[in-house]
């Protein structure tokens, strides 16, 4: 259980972990920062708590402790905890908190793609994904719909990025992700060799409609580009199947996270849920 320490000073140092997250280049969470994960309100925090991840540090107000001990009772945990004001949090973090708690953590190894890809039944691939709120939506997507690993090729962001941990409702920490090197070439090789078929969404006219996609008794790699341009060409011709959500007139394209949703859905939640 972890241990309960009242806070009354903002300078205190053992909330350095916590400390000014509102300004860019001194969030623990960012490239060139400490490294840390970092889970804010009791939902998150309850995951991260049961993630592979070591927990540092706790802090929140007295009331969300209580809502938390159960938890921490359960999962082990003896990180500190420490309790403190409202107001005093907001000096600290840098900005008000409405969820009450944050909890920061080391970061664990990641896995290599082919351990990953060894023993996953339906992979998302993701290329130049850089909206970290996007990325967080397709983590908690993936979870949600059958998705057992997140690839993650040239250009995408940080999934343990403050923001991304958030949105995703923590289910960033429980969905395995790992990097894909040498992309498209070498990492569709991998896919193709672990027996996974990949299904490039896009909305080209010329790509099947999702409900028609025929994976052939293969596992579903399915890949989504950036939120922007989507995928590169190189990627797109390089993958089995190319194949498209059809819309209502007057709109072309869908949120990646969304998107990412419907595919997850029809291609890998079908399989494992019938009916």
């Amino acid at each position: 259980m972890s241990e309960r320490i009242e806070i009354d000073d903002p300078a205190d140092p053992r909330l350095d972990d916590f400390r000014d997250l509102s300004r860019a280049d001194r969030r623990p969470d960012r490239p060139g920062g400490r490294g840390l994960v970092i889970a804010e309100g009791a939902v998150v925090v309850r995951r991260l708590l049961t993630s592979r991840y070591p927990v540092r540090a706790m802090l929140g107000v007295a009331r969300r402790y209580e809502e938390l001990a159960g938890d921490l009772g359960a999962a082990g945990e003896t990180a500190p905890y420490y309790v403190a004001s409202a107001e005093l949090m907001a000096q600290v973090v840098g900005f008000h908190l409405n969820r009450g708690v944050l909890a920061t953590a080391d970061r664990a190894p990641m896995p290599d793609a082919a351990t990953l890809l060894a023993g996953a039944g339906a992979v998302a691939v993701l290329e130049g994904v850089g909206d970290h709120e996007n990325l967080g939506g397709v983590f908690r997507n993936a979870a949600a719909l059958g998705i057992d690993g997140v690839l993650l090729a040239a250009g995408c962001s940080d999934p343990l990025y403050r923001r991304s941990v958030r949105v995703s409702m923590g289910h960033v920490l429980a969905v395995p992700f790992a990097e894909l090197a040498g992309w498209p070439g070498d990492g569709m090789e991998l896919l193709h060799a672990n027996g996974f078929v990949v299904v490039a969404l896009t909305p080209r006219e010329s790509a099947v409609p999702l409900s028609l996609a025929d994976l052939g008794g293969r596992k579903p790699a399915v890949l989504l580009g950036s939120e922007g341009p989507g995928l590169t060409d190189a990627a797109i011709e390089a993958a089995d199947l190319r194949v498209r959500i059809p819309m209502s007139g007057g709109v072309d394209s869908l949120n990646v996270a969304t998107a990412g949703a419907v595919a997850f859905a029809a291609l890998a939640a079908r399989d494992r849920h019938p009916g």
